[in-house]
């Protein structure tokens, strides 16, 4: 999750929206944290997407409103989804956009793929098996592949 951290300020440092795909609740709640700390000291704005038929307000109660102060957290309440504007969207349900960069760290591979620009998968340890397999999904459909050996990406 922080290697996606780094991977979302990368993407908005060149304009490019974000929607990173999340397993479930749990993970999106952690990764809603790293990046209100990423980096350190400092935050990269995003927003948290409802699932399926969840309001604005029904949805901002369930987050942690406790980051969102004063005049911020009442706005973010009274905003339609469709209205705000942050660059990094978090979820486990379908993206806010069609385009831009896909950061993938749920356990398929999403339906709505296609529609982004660039896609990412982040292997580490126990999830390369699952690499491998969407690996070879992605190669099957046609679509161009690039590998990146990360090793002491921190420093």
């Amino acid at each position: 999750m922080r290697f996606a951290c780094r991977l979302c300020l990368k993407a908005i440092q060149g304009g490019m929206p974000v929607h990173v795909q999340l397993e479930d609740k749990t993970q999106v709640a952690a990764m809603d944290t790293l990046l209100w700390d990423y980096p350190k000291h400092r935050f990269l704005p995003h927003q948290l997407v409802p699932q399926p038929g969840e309001t604005a307000a029904v949805h901002a109660e369930k987050i942690s409103d406790a980051k969102l102060t004063g005049e911020e957290a009442s706005n973010y309440q009274k905003k339609d989804y469709a209205e705000v504007k942050s660059p990094i969207h978090l979820g486990c349900a379908g993206p806010l956009h069609d385009s831009g960069f896909l950061i993938n760290l749920a356990s398929q591979v999403p339906s709505f793929f296609g529609r982004f620009d660039r896609v990412a998968e982040i292997l580490v340890g126990e999830t390369k098996d699952r690499g491998r397999e969407h690996y070879k999904f992605y190669r099957d459909r046609g679509y161009p592949l690039h590998h990146h050996d990360l090793k002491d990406w921190e420093n």
